[in-house]
């Protein structure tokens, strides 16, 4: 087939959480959602109120989602690219931020680099970078570790690796935690981090009620500090 025939995989940016889309995301967002009727997701609800909320006019009933997520049967997935191959592109939508980012979609973007459809990423907020160029660390070497483990003499163990790994490579190490658990690593890494590390909290991105503080250990130790289940991004770096 004539690669001028091809769709090509769209990956679109959702919000981070319930703000006025256009205040976050740019007109070109917008725009290719009003123009596509195929879309991959992970939840198909988030997804229909996302599309509903940043193009209150786009037909729902006219839209073609399939679904991304752990549910889903790794066999089917090749398929989901297929109207490409029709001429239709696809969306690809994450619940939150951007895909492919701590997000499944990334399967489908080196699937559709195998098959040589054009991968289109669009601007977008995510969290990650948000929570990085706000939080005064070491922008020009980083790391994203995703979730540390759940289990707490593991999660005592890598706690104490990232930390060492920031010092010896001056290095920011970014990590997440599911929101009901925050108080909770808060606790441990105070406990567990070096008086002099750094430590930034980033939670809310984007929202009014953002919230982005940087201090040492020992500072933060003399603070009362709560953000309980909003969503958040960690980040340490040991000098």
């Amino acid at each position: 087939m004539n690669i001028e025939n091809i769709g090509a995989i769209f990956l679109i940016p959702n919000l981070l959480g319930d703000s006025a889309p256009l205040e976050v995301l740019p007109i070109s967002v917008k725009k290719n959602i009003e123009s596509l009727t195929y879309f991959i997701c992970e939840n198909e609800k988030v997804t229909r109120a996302f599309i509903k909320k940043i193009a209150p006019n786009k037909a729902q009933q006219e839209l073609n989602i399939v679904l991304l997520n752990k549910f889903t049967d790794p066999q089917e997935v090749a398929s989901f690219l297929d109207p490409c191959f029709e001429g239709e592109s696809i969306g690809l939508i994450s619940d939150a931020g951007c895909p492919a980012i701590a997000d499944p979609g990334a399967i489908i973007v080196e699937l559709a680099h195998k098959k040589g459809i054009p991968v289109k990423p669009l601007v977008g907020p995510s969290s990650i970078l948000l929570a990085l160029i706000g939080s005064g660390m070491n922008g020009q070497n980083f790391a994203f570790n995703g979730y540390l483990p759940i289990d707490k003499e593991e999660r005592k163990k890598t706690i104490k690796a990232l930390e060492k790994k920031s010092s010896e490579l001056q290095q920011t190490q970014i990590f997440m935690e599911t929101p009901y658990r925050n108080d909770a690593i808060i606790s441990d890494l105070i406990k567990i981090l070096h008086p002099s590390t750094r430590l930034c909290i980033a939670c809310d991105l984007t929202l009014k009620s953002e919230t982005i503080k940087t201090h040492t250990i020992e500072e933060w130790k003399k603070s009362s500090f709560s953000i309980q289940k909003r969503p958040a991004i960690f980040l340490i770096q040991k000098d």
